[in-house]
């Protein structure tokens, strides 16, 4: 077989229906769901984030105003220094959330994040759902 010579107008072409393709097979959020396991196994592995996970995942419609999620991750990870307040504590995890946490899930493609409305919502799908249930009874709080 030989190499056959690719016109500029048939390289578009190919690469329009490429995309179209990409797009016919993303889900019902408008997002593509193929994701690695790595990155969503990343996802789940610090508390922090399981803790989000987990509180959306009880919410209703699968979102909290991000206020409330501060307040629900706070008072389920543990206090690296008991001896500080809580609202120090609660600020670490504000920040850390914003900063860390909702980033990666959202490039995961577990979280929408709306910052002009500061609603988090859970997008994820079984296979999140089934690693916070294998993962949940493990957690050992010291």
């Amino acid at each position: 077989m030989g190499l056959r010579y690719v016109s500029m107008d048939e390289s578009r072409e190919l690469g329009t229906r490429d995309i179209q393709s990409i797009d016919e097979g993303t889900g019902s959020s408008g997002r593509e769901r193929s994701i690695s396991p790595d990155t969503i196994l990343s996802a789940v592995a610090s508390e922090h984030r399981r803790a989000t996970l987990n509180a959306l995942d009880n919410a209703s419609d699968k979102t909290l105003e991000y206020d409330a999620l501060v307040a629900r991750v706070a008072d389920r990870v543990r206090n690296e220094d008991p001896r500080r307040e809580s609202d120090e504590h609660r600020q670490r995890v504000r920040i850390a959330l914003h900063h860390t946490h909702l980033p990666k899930l959202e490039e995961a493609r577990i979280i929408d994040y709306e910052a002009e409305t500061g609603n988090v919502q859970f997008v994820g799908g079984e296979l999140e759902r089934d690693l916070l249930t294998l993962v949940e009874p493990h957690v050992v709080h010291e």
